[in-house]
């Protein structure tokens, strides 16, 4: 057995996320000597100790950031993110997080939940990625999320749906691209599909409107992802020759597009100064009732109106 899934097992208070963190931060030792590998294989005698070290104060500090709250109680709390905001501090972006502004939306309740420095987060969205996000309130909601996130949906109701507004027409109109995504090998600030050494990423998407004319076409899709690798969706559209309108990372090649479309189009999608991507869905259980809950955040203004500009000029 991985050593992370035999102390999470054993460990039910800690998420395997949670254990994983710690097994890298060198607090598992087996028979006296430090491990720091995850995926170690349990050996049956050996003598395993774990040292969690107390929880500390989250470092971000609060901030009264106005938060689109589509619901909450006191497990969880559900927003609707918008473009521009950075989920968690990091290098380049100490505040004016998300994080900053749950703590100060939710107080001492968050204090030690997940770790120190991303207290409450159990997914992520990109920056430039608007949409529906769950945090934890407690470390229970917290572990119970968590588990559902790494299940993927596969065998409970978690579900993750998003708006995509993308290059051409996908064929066929309803598919599934399944790949390896890992760090691209040439550039370390990119994910890439990859041959092999990389995780298993499958999205499912579906065409659901499609704006064109002469020298131009543009498609809205339905994605759902059933794994969650950093920046799939983006990744996948563009491996299919279908990149996401706005994305300057994965759909360079296609930056003289916009040249094509009619002005007001042109207008819309330089104004947008983004990729075209909401989370629109999200579903799960409640981690501390069970009820299955779904939650929708109708498309934010600047895609709709790129979406009024394709549709204006499309025939």
């Amino acid at each position: 057995m991985r050593l992370d899934a035999f102390l999470a097992a054993r460990f039910p208070e800690f998420s395997r996320n949670r254990v994983k963190d710690l097994i890298l931060s060198d607090a598992v030792s087996i028979d006296g000597a430090t491990v720091d590998v995850p995926r170690y294989r349990v050996r049956l005698g050996e003598s395993i100790t774990l040292a969690a070290p107390e929880p500390v104060e989250a470092e971000p500090e609060p901030q009264a950031i106005p938060l689109d709250i589509l619901y909450e109680d006191d497990h969880l709390i559900v927003i609707n993110k918008p473009a521009g905001m950075v989920v968690h501090p990091a290098p380049g972006n100490p505040d004016g997080t998300l994080v900053n502004a749950l703590i100060h939306h939710c107080g001492d309740s968050l204090r030690g939940i997940g770790g120190v420095k991303r207290p409450g987060i159990v997914h992520r969205l990109d920056k430039d990625t608007s949409g529906v996000m769950v945090a934890a309130k407690t470390e229970t909601a917290h572990n119970g999320l968590a588990a559902q996130f790494a299940d993927h949906g596969r065998t409970g109701p978690l579900e993750r749906g998003y708006t995509a507004f993308v290059w051409g027409l996908p064929n066929p109109l309803i598919g599934t691209v399944e790949t390896l995504i890992g760090r691209d090998p040439h550039n370390r600030l990119k994910q890439a599909v990859l041959d092999r050494d990389g995780r298993e990423a499958i999205t499912h998407y579906r065409v659901d409107d499609r704006f064109a004319a002469d020298r131009w076409a543009v498609s809205q899709l339905s994605c759902r992802l059933e794994t969650g690798r950093t920046h799939q969706i983006r990744v996948h559209l563009a491996h299919i020759g279908h990149p996401l309108l706005g994305d300057e990372v994965y759909g360079s090649g296609f930056a003289t597009k916009i040249n094509t479309l009619p002005p007001p189009a042109q207008t819309a999608l330089r104004t947008l100064r983004r990729q075209a991507l909401h989370a629109a869905l999200l579903g799960f259980a409640h981690p501390a009732t069970g009820e299955e809950m779904r939650f929708e955040a109708p498309l934010p203004a600047d895609l709709d109106a790129l979406r009024t500009a394709l549709s204006a000029q499309s025939r």
